[in-house]
């Protein structure tokens, strides 16, 4: 599985669509099963209303494994497959207790949740500096509502 591909797709993960004057945000959904899906229900419930103190974004299609805060959204997915470019010899971010896998994309960074029942992923754009800060708002969702199965090393 190659994960060029992947990252250049999410230069179209967020699609806007304005209806109404209220905006949304469309955005490509994962489909956990298992521990995984329980994990993602329970920290889409958790999740803080803002992110580097921008507010949270409708998402469509509605989905408990995907939010969204600010303008450019910050986009958060559950249940993702694993990085195809996340090795054992990795290097891993610890943020607040959670463990993270960094990759740059076209628009911003990629950081996904290792070591963890579900890999969550948050999309994190270049306009938001440092992009690792928007981490520390998630962390004691993550840490409260995906259990850590192996320690990030």
């Amino acid at each position: 599985m190659r994960r060029l591909p992947a990252v250049a797709a999410l230069g179209l993960l967020a699609v806007f669509v304005v209806g109404c004057g209220e905006p949304t945000v469309r955005v490509e959904q994962p489909h956990p099963t298992g521990a995984a899906a329980s994990a993602c229900r329970a920290l889409t419930a958790a999740l803080p209303t803002k992110v580097l103190g921008e507010s949270a974004r409708v998402v469509q299609p509605s989905s408990p494994n995907t939010a969204a805060w600010g303008d450019p959204p910050i986009l958060l997915r559950c249940g993702v497959p694993r990085p195809a470019k996340l090795l054992a010899s990795s290097e891993c971010l610890v943020i607040d207790g959670v463990g993270w896998f960094s990759e740059r994309a076209t628009r911003g960074y990629i950081f996904t949740t290792v070591g963890r029942d579900a890999y969550v992923e948050m999309l994190v754009p270049s306009a938001y500096q440092p992009p690792s800060s928007a981490l520390v708002d998630v962390a004691a969702a993550v840490r409260k509502a995906v259990p850590a199965r192996t320690p990030c090393v």
